[in-house]
């Protein structure tokens, strides 16, 4: 499942993730570590919402 950021819109895709900062693909949005962020605006995991 893909997961949006409720303030710029950056999707996190785990087939892609995000391995600019680390991310490997496969890594499930559960399984983010807890600092992660958002690589657009900074926000943190609390600020995504499962995309509909």
């Amino acid at each position: 499942m893909k997961y949006v950021c409720d303030v710029c819109g950056y999707v996190y895709d785990p087939a892609v993730g995000d391995p600019d900062n680390g991310v490997a693909p496969g890594t499930a949005f559960e399984d983010l570590p807890e600092d992660w962020v958002c690589p657009l605006c900074s926000v943190g995991k609390d600020s995504f919402s499962p995309e509909e």
